[in-house]
């Protein structure tokens, strides 16, 4: 069987008895070194990695085929890529880069399978008479529009 195959195989089987767990990203260098980025419903943890690299690690011979194993959490500076990611930010304030490189930020509201929703809140002049006043309005956003989107980290 082919490696990257074989790793696949035996991540998905990992991921079937841990269904709060989510596959960001496989990637496996020319050198066989492996990266595997997870993410989970409820975060992930270290006892998480371990599990993960273990059902890798421990069902693979290093005799017949020589390769490093790295397992991480996607982290808060790592874009949000999946439906699943998006829907466990609901609720969080979210930078997003769209295709024509114009940047909307606002709060995450709603998820499905196509879009996400934002609603932004912002200051605008009144229509008539000076002064300002607070807008809130929800915006649509295609997933197919979308180039990048990061979770805001506020202090």
């Amino acid at each position: 069987m082919e490696f990257r195959k074989r790793i696949e195989e035996l991540l998905n089987n990992f991921l079937e008895t841990r269904k709060d767990l989510f596959l960001i990203d496989l990637k496996i260098s020319a050198g066989d070194d492996i990266t595997v980025i997870l993410d989970g419903d409820n975060g992930v943890s270290l006892q998480d990695c371990l599990d993960a690299s273990r059902a890798i690690e421990f069902n693979m011979d290093r005799e017949e085929h020589d390769f490093s194993l790295q397992v991480m959490s996607a982290g808060l500076s790592e874009p949000l890529v999946t439906p699943r990611q998006f829907t466990k930010n609901i609720g969080r304030e979210i930078e997003v880069l769209l295709n024509d490189s114009s940047k909307i930020e606002g709060e995450l509201a709603k998820v499905d399978e196509e879009k996400i929703t934002l609603v932004l809140r912002y200051r605008k002049p009144k229509d008539i008479g000076k002064g300002k006043v607070d807008v809130e309005e929800e915006k649509e956003i295609p997933y197919s529009e979308i180039k990048k989107a990061l979770v805001v980290i506020k202090f």
